[in-house]
């Protein structure tokens, strides 16, 4: 009995995994929805956009953009965790949607290491500390110096509490010990307007927002935030570089799917993309976007989550912030 029962326990396996390769050999058969918790016209909607394009073209199927917005992601992410694990529901993700919202607001209403199935990375999007052109520090070590002499007077401008650019400053904050106040905005635009009429005198940021202000020379870069220089900013030192060991900040983009999501789809799906951002086109396009390509295997993606999640969520609950 015990021999029967094992047998037919190997038979089920083999009959599963037979089925499962079968349904990824012949997916997909309809249109893919790749979800954007954010709405039209963000850093996150225009990767969607580019890669959607381009799996689409992969996939032999239409993928279409979905922007399901409000709660600053959340919405969005909690359709995409309800949806079925059949590979057809899709969502761009990154750092502040799938890292910083679990630890950040009170009800998230999903957990990161559970709730998805990690496919892959896509591209990494530097935070960058840029300064006014009249701000007199030149290096991220001056902006230290000058921040500790004027104390709280010192203001540094970044987009609303939680996202990578308040986040970036508050670890900033943490790291250096300088007092200095922080202004988050409703908007970037808000920020950059301030930033150029020299009511603020520097501010973190992604790159879309600031990236022609730094090209015209309207604003200057005074560090990336990130471990490596950015491609399109060759002259803009790293933290690292600049005096400021370990102080690092950048957003990741990636494509997941509803926990559950058969493997040999998630691998599949993954193999495209990384043949995707692998082409010269698809770095140009992700560098005009303000960001660097990246790809990953869906374990490192998997590994990557867990550690932006531990980072972030331990600078969150250190310094008791929470959204209800």
């Amino acid at each position: 009995m015990q021999r029967r029962h094992l047998i037919a326990l190997v038979l089920a396996a083999l009959a599963a995994g037979t089925a499962s390769a079968a349904v990824a050999q012949d997916y997909p058969t309809r249109t893919v929805t790749l979800v954007v918790p954010y709405p039209p016209g963000g850093g996150v909607d225009a990767m969607a956009r580019v890669v959607a394009e381009k799996l689409s073209h992969a996939l032999g199927q239409q993928v279409i953009v979905d922007n399901r917005t409000g709660g600053s992601g959340l919405v969005g992410t909690r359709a995409v965790i309800k949806s079925a694990a059949d590979g057809y529901t899709l969502m761009l993700g990154h750092t502040g949607s799938i890292s910083i919202n679990p630890s950040l607001y009170a009800n998230a209403g999903f957990d990161p290491r559970k709730d998805f199935a990690p496919i892959g990375l896509v591209a990494s999007m530097p935070v960058v500390l840029v300064a006014n052109p009249a701000f007199p520090a030149k290096t991220i070590a001056d902006v230290v110096t000058l921040a500790k002499k004027e104390g709280s007077k010192f203001n540094i401008g970044t987009s609303a509490v939680g996202t990578g650019g308040y986040l970036s400053a508050e670890l900033f904050k943490s790291i250096t010990g300088v007092e200095a106040t922080i202004i988050p905005y409703k908007g970037t635009g808000q920020v950059m307007n301030d930033l150029l009429g020299g009511h603020v005198p520097v501010a973190f940021g992604v790159l879309p927002p600031v990236m022609g202000n730094l090209e015209a020379g309207t604003l200057r870069g005074i560090a990336v935030v990130g471990p490596t220089r950015f491609s399109l900013l060759p002259d803009v030192p790293t933290a690292n570089e600049s005096g400021l060991p370990g102080f690092e900040s950048v957003l990741h983009y990636g494509v997941l799917a509803p926990a559950g999501t058969p493997k040999p789809i998630v691998d599949r799906i993954n193999n495209e993309l990384r043949a995707i951002v692998a082409t010269e086109e698809m770095k140009k396009r992700i560098n005009s976007e303000g960001g660097d390509p990246l790809t990953s295997t869906p374990e490192e993606y998997a590994a990557d989550i867990d550690k932006e999640e531990r980072k972030w969520g331990t600078l969150i609950r250190k310094l008791n912030l929470k959204v209800e």
